[in-house]
C-alpha cells in the first residue's frame, strides 16, 4: 500500500492506494501554511485514519516545482515548504520513503496511463484552472526539465495582443511570475474574467461566463471566442514542438465540453499535422488526477527500490 497526497494551498487530500486502479480516499484537511511540523502532522493523522501501515511509502502531488538537482521545492503559497528539500525532510519526519512531484506533471501522467492518453506515445496534459499549466509525458514518463520546469506553456510574454473575430486589442496583463503578457494571465478562469471585464465592462465569474457561452448569450460567447483565439496559437506551437499525440485538458474550464471542442478545432487548424481526429480533449480522470499520478509515481519508485 502507498499513501498518496494531493497538496494545494488550501487543502491536503489523502488516499490509500493498493494499486493504481484501487485508490481509496482517506479524507481532507486544511493545509498548514507556516508550520512544517504541523504540515507533517496532518499527513501522519490522515495515514492513521486511513489505516496505512507503518513505513508504507508516501507519494505527493503538489502545486510547486521540484528541482531534480537537489530536491528543493519552489512553492509560494505554502511558505513552510518553500526552499526545502521536501522529499528528504518529509522522509526524515515520517520515517517513510517519500516521492514528491509537481501536480501538473501528476495530472499529465494520470491521463497518459489511466485517462485520455492511454495508448499514446507523447501526451501533453493541459490545465485550464485558475491559471494555465501543463505537463509532458513521453512514453509513460513525465519530462523533468532544468530546475524542474517543463510543460509550463502558460508563462513567457507571448499572449496575443489582438484576438477574436473581429480582432480586439488585448492588454498585456501582469502575471504572477513577474512578466507581462503571459498566457497564464489571460487564459485561465481569472483570465477569462479579465477578458470579460475588458470587453464588456462586466464583473462576472468564470462559471457565469461559461454558462452564458453555452446558452448562446452574445457577450459571453464573444469573450470565449477571444479566449480560444488567445489559447489556440501558443498551444498549437507546443504541439508542433513536442509532437503531442493527444492533449487532455483538466481544470475548471475543461468542464465545458463545448469550450474544449471549440479549442480543439482552433488548435488543429493551426498545427502542421493535419488530422480530423480530435486532439485537444477533456481529461478522463475527472476525480483527483493528482492522486492517481502520485500513485503511479509511488509504485514505480517502490518497485525500483525493491529491484535495487
Amino acid at each position: 500500500m502507498i499513501a498518496c497526497f494531493d497538496i494545494g494551498g488550501s487543502a491536503i487530500k489523502g488516499a490509500a492506494a493498493r494499486s493504481v486502479s484501487d485508490i481509496a480516499m482517506i479524507g481532507s484537511r486544511p493545509t498548514p501554511l507556516h508550520d512544517f511540523d504541523a504540515f507533517a502532522g496532518v499527513l501522519e493523522a490522515l495515514m492513521a485514519e486511513g489505516g496505512v501501515p507503518a513505513r508504507s511509502p508516501v507519494s505527493v502531488s503538489i502545486a510547486g516545482v521540484v528541482d531534480p538537482a537537489d530536491g528543493r521545492i519552489k512553492i509560494a503559497n505554502i511558505p513552510c515548504l518553500d526552499g526545502r528539500p521536501l522529499a528528504h525532510d518529509l522522509s526524515q519526519k515520517l520515517g517513510r520513503a517519500v516521492t514528491v512531484a509537481n501536480d501538473a506533471d501528476c495530472f499529465a501522467l494520470a491521463e497518459a496511463i489511466e485517462g485520455a492518453g492511454r495508448g499514446h506515445r507523447i501526451v501533453f496534459g493541459v490545465i485550464l484552472g485558475t491559471g494555465v499549466g501543463g505537463g509532458l509525458v513521453i512514453e509513460g514518463k513525465p519530462l523533468q526539465g532544468a530546475g524542474g520546469y517543463a510543460g509550463e506553456w502558460g508563462h513567457g510574454p507571448v499572449a496575443a495582443t489582438l484576438a477574436g473575430d473581429p480582432p480586439v486589442e488585448i492588454p498585456r496583463f501582469s502575471c504572477g511570475c513577474g512578466l507581462k503578457g503571459c498566457v497564464d494571465a489571460v487564459g485561465g478562469a481569472r483570465g477569462l474574467e479579465k477578458l470579460h471585464r475588458h470587453l464588456h465592462g462586466l464583473e462576472q465569474s468564470s462559471k457565469e461566463i461559461v454558462e452564458g457561452f453555452e446558452s448562446g448569450e452574445e457577450k459571453a460567447s464573444r469573450t470565449v471566442d477571444v479566449l480560444i483565439d488567445v489559447l489556440a496559437s501558443p498551444l498549437a506551437l507546443v504541439v508542433n514542438v513536442v509532437g503531442a499525440d493527444i492533449v487532455p485538458v483538466g481544470g475548471g474550464l475543461s468542464n465545458s465540453r463545448l469550450l474544449i471542442e471549440r479549442l480543439d478545432r482552433a488548435v488543429r487548424a493551426r498545427i502542421l499535422r493535419k488530422t480530423t481526429v480530435p486532439l485537444v480533449v477533456q481529461a478522463q480522470c475527472r476525480i483527483e488526477p493528482g492522486l492517481i499520478g502520485a500513485a503511479i509515481l509511488g509504485f514505480r519508485e517502490d518497485a525500483d527500490h525493491a529491484a535495487a
